[in-house]
């Protein structure tokens, strides 16, 4: 067990996804397409949200923030990840590790409130449209998105101070690509059950309460499309939440299986790091690919703003 000093001292070792030279090599190339892909999307889904005023919309606007914080997970992350492959000594210090856990957990307990916060959008859209526009008016979705940040930032907050408080072993090795706040936990030297209640405490409230919004909302949504007579109509309510109930999906699906098991199934093995890859690196590169492939008002405007035909105009 080390003191307080001694922790801040320490440095960790990163096992990452593989220790083969060949293998590191081919994952630095894929995850650095991968990232310069993510930085792409989000960036020109943002760019085209603020030149379009079709897309000053809540529901644009919303997506913009969601851009915004894949493009900051992913670079909380990714780099990292991309120094550790090449490096021969994969080590990060103990402060940087706690900067990493903070930050991701902020950006990640931010996204999950934001997703339902965006399933309230669809819901007063479709379920209540002639009262939208009086509901959803700049100042509230304003209010909303800063609610999320901050909403993320205490909970990434309480779970960084608990960790720190932690009794950490003279073990250094995290058997993670990165500071993942489980594979951390695991170097302390306490008693599970605690540390099992506060996850599961904090999962409740960022993870699966955001997660059952959702699905009152979808509920809504749907029994309201089934009662549209028109089968356009009905059409085009469902292609409005398809993108949304997709990136839905995966971000809180991955999620669930990684904090809301026990903790002999933790993050730390194989099919742990791959499940967390998955909602670090993979769903942030697809979700601008999900809502502009399927959604025709992206599309319009990018085509829009490629023309040079947009015009300038305040977000909402």
């Amino acid at each position: 067990m080390t003191s307080g000093n001694q922790t801040w001292n320490m440095k960790f070792i990163l096992l990452g996804l593989s220790n083969h030279p060949g293998t590191q090599r081919g994952l630095f190339a894929l995850f650095l397409i991968t990232y310069l892909v993510t930085l792409t999307g989000n960036i020109l889904i943002i760019l085209i949200i603020k030149r379009d005023p079709q897309l000053h919309t809540p529901m644009y606007y919303f997506l913009s923030h969601l851009s915004f914080l894949d493009m900051c997970y992913t670079t909380t992350i990714i780099p990292q990840m991309l120094y550790n492959l090449l490096a021969d000594c994969k080590t990060i210090s103990f402060g940087g590790c706690v900067v990493q856990m903070f930050i991701s957990l902020s950006l990640g307990g931010t996204e999950f409130i934001l997703l339902a916060v965006m399933a309230y959008d669809r819901y007063m859209a479709i379920c209540h449209p002639l009262r939208y526009n009086i509901v959803m008016r700049q100042q509230l979705c304003v209010q909303m998105a800063l609610g999320c940040w901050l909403c993320g930032f205490l909970n990434a907050l309480v779970q960084t101070v608990f960790t720190l408080q932690l009794p950490f072993c003279e073990i250094k090795t995290i058997n993670h690509f990165g500071c993942e706040v489980l594979a951390v936990q695991q170097l302390a030297c306490s008693n599970t059950f605690i540390r099992d209640t506060v996850m599961l405490g904090a999962g409740v409230l960022i993870l699966l309460t955001p997660f059952f919004l959702v699905l009152l909302s979808y509920m809504s949504i749907l029994s309201t499309i089934l009662h549209i007579h028109s089968a356009e109509g009905r059409h085009k309510a469902f292609s409005t939440c398809a993108a949304h109930l997709t990136v839905v999906i995966l971000c809180f699906g991955t999620a669930i299986f990684t904090y809301l098991r026990p903790s002999s199934h933790n993050s730390s093995k194989l099919g742990g790091k791959t499940v967390s890859l998955f909602y670090c690196v993979v769903t942030p590169m697809l979700n601008p690919m999900i809502y502009s492939l399927r959604n025709k008002e992206v599309t319009g405007a990018l085509e829009r703003v490629i023309g040079g035909k947009d015009k300038r105009g305040s977000i909402l």
